[in-house]
């Protein structure tokens, strides 16, 4: 796949998507059913290789999954020009969202509630061993199964779902997929309604607050306007944005709403990465007085 400023590790580790291994300077996993590798060579324009063991006729469903026909420039060019964003841009060039399939996603951020990335996979593997159907992979490979349907999960019992490490998330997850598979939740209609309409059906599952639904719409449907706002992200906002001062969880949902410009969740996935990666020791011990006012915009 020839793809232009394009970083296929960021993308893949990036908090976005919750199985992908990295195994022989690959990245392996199960997309939609199928093992696949994807392989690229350093740098941010190379082309993306992938290689499945059972023969494909076309590759739509992993050119869609990995949106590799987005212009990633253009996306950029409508953020603001603000310091804390250019220098995450600037960091992270080449950073991509994904576009999942809903119920894997949805799953995989109930399951990531109070829980650090490394702990995520974790719990998802075990969700996909225990209900997961075996999919074609190289022999040894261990989490060689496919993500279980709704109605796969639906069938196990509380405790089933305890023991793949889940605790408290375990009941969350179980109502999710018994709304699915006896469709109270139609998981497809929800791509014909707006944002919010959409956002307010996801919230109503017990367990699925702002945040959950947001990952779940920008990174499933690609709702650029959803923002997901973890304890994390408003901790990186107010570091960056608004350094020596508290604001209101409402000041900073109107600055969300209307700092970012249209493709706001990409934005948020840039400064989420960012922070992560690079800024981890500075939003620990943060700075006693800024060194210089991080907002500055053209607008």
């Amino acid at each position: 796949m020839p793809v232009t400023d394009y970083d296929l590790a960021a993308t893949l580790c990036s908090g976005q998507a919750f199985r992908w291994q990295p195994v022989n300077g690959g990245w392996e996993s199960v997309v939609h059913g199928r093992w696949v590798r994807l392989e690229q060579n350093p740098g941010i324009s190379g082309p993306i290789q992938a290689t499945t063991l059972v023969r494909q006729t076309e590759w739509s469903w992993l050119e869609t999954y990995l949106q590799t026909e987005i212009q990633l420039g253009s996306i950029l060019a409508t953020f603001p020009t603000d310091v804390p964003l250019t220098e995450a841009v600037m960091a992270c060039r080449g950073l991509r969202l994904l576009q999942q399939d809903p119920w894997e996603c949805l799953s995989g951020f109930i399951l990531s509630s109070t829980k650090q990335i490394v702990q995520i996979r974790q719990c998802v593997e075990h969700l996909c061993r225990r209900a997961g159907r075996p999919v074609t992979a190289p022999a040894g490979t261990p989490w060689a199964f496919a993500f279980p349907s709704a109605v796969d999960v639906a069938a196990l019992d509380e405790s089933a779902l305890r023991e793949c490490r889940m605790g408290f998330r375990a009941p969350y997850l179980r109502n999710a997929a018994c709304a699915v598979a006896e469709g109270r939740l139609d998981l497809e209609s929800l791509r014909t309604l707006s944002t919010e309409e959409a956002r307010v059906r996801l919230m109503a599952l017990h367990g699925v607050g702002r945040k959950i639904a947001d990952c779940v719409l920008l990174f499933a449907y690609g709702r650029q306007d959803a923002f997901p706002a973890d304890v994390w992200i408003l901790k990186v906002l107010n570091h960056l944005y608004f350094p020596n001062r508290k604001p209101s969880p409402q000041r900073l949902q109107r600055f969300v709403d209307t700092h970012f410009g249209p493709n706001a969740g990409y934005a948020q996935q840039y400064l989420f990465h960012h922070a992560r990666v690079h800024l981890g020791a500075a939003l620990a011990h943060p700075p006693s007085r800024p060194k210089r006012s991080p907002i500055r915009t053209s607008r």
